[in-house]
């Protein structure tokens, strides 16, 4: 399993929303360098960075930040927020995004998000989706204040080619009740041919044990200092 230490930005700041409302923002006092130092340190590979304030343009925001952040630490790291074209996505990566993660637009616009699976390779594309279960996992758009009146199973289906899904429970976000489980099984189980990442809730060694999926986000809980980013790898193996 990837583990991903997740860094929420605001204005270069460290945060965490409450079930994405920027109006329930926490601070974190690491400097982003800083994080990600300590991110090699414990032992990751990886890193996952939001812009936040991309995320809430529409347009990725923190650009320069970004590739002073990619450029300094030795990290891969799957970048996310405000991805809306192709043109975000190849800045992206010249920034020096190891992957970059799409929304909304997976689940708006299918045939050009197909088009940037295609133009870049599935290996640096993740598609994201936020569901709200409520019997089917149904996915929420645009900062989750929308219902996409599609389910994750009609969504996931538009992309056979795809290799890399994060997959976020909304009620689990930041809430430091443990994942999803059932969805994130049922997810690995029917769509085999996508790496899944969990996101959401996990709190402890034993919900990072019990997860079958390829991946899991990292974030509150390791900021808060409930789950030890090192020890977590050291349980990985």
């Amino acid at each position: 399993m990837i583990l991903y230490p997740a860094m929420d930005l605001i204005g270069g700041r460290i945060v965490r929303l409450r079930q994405g409302r920027f109006d329930e923002i926490t601070f974190y006092h690491p400097a982003p360098a800083d994080a990600l130092c300590s991110f090699v340190e414990a032992g990751a590979e990886w890193g996952h960075v939001v812009d936040l304030d991309g995320a809430k343009a529409g347009a990725p925001a923190q650009h320069e930040l970004l590739k002073s952040l990619t450029s300094a630490s030795p990290l891969k790291l799957q970048v996310a927020g405000g991805v809306r074209s192709a043109d975000h996505v190849e800045a992206l990566l010249s920034a020096g995004a190891s992957r970059v993660v799409v929304g909304s637009l997976a689940v708006r616009d299918p045939a050009a998000t197909t088009a940037m699976l295609d133009r870049f390779g599935p290996e640096r594309i993740t598609l994201s989706l936020d569901v709200r279960v409520e019997g089917e996992p149904m996915v929420a758009t645009h900062g989750w204040q929308e219902d996409s009146g599609l389910s994750l199973w009609d969504v996931a289906a538009r992309y056979p080619t795809a290799r890399h899904l994060l997959l976020t429970d909304i009620g689990r976000d930041g809430m430091l009740e443990g994942p999803n489980h059932d969805l994130l099984s049922q997810a690995v189980e029917r769509l085999p041919h996508l790496a899944v990442q969990a996101s959401g809730g996990v709190t402890s060694l034993d919900d990072l044990a019990r997860l079958t999926t390829h991946g899991a986000i990292l974030g509150r809980a390791m900021w808060e200092g409930r789950l030890s980013l090192a020890e977590a790898l050291r349980a990985r193996g």
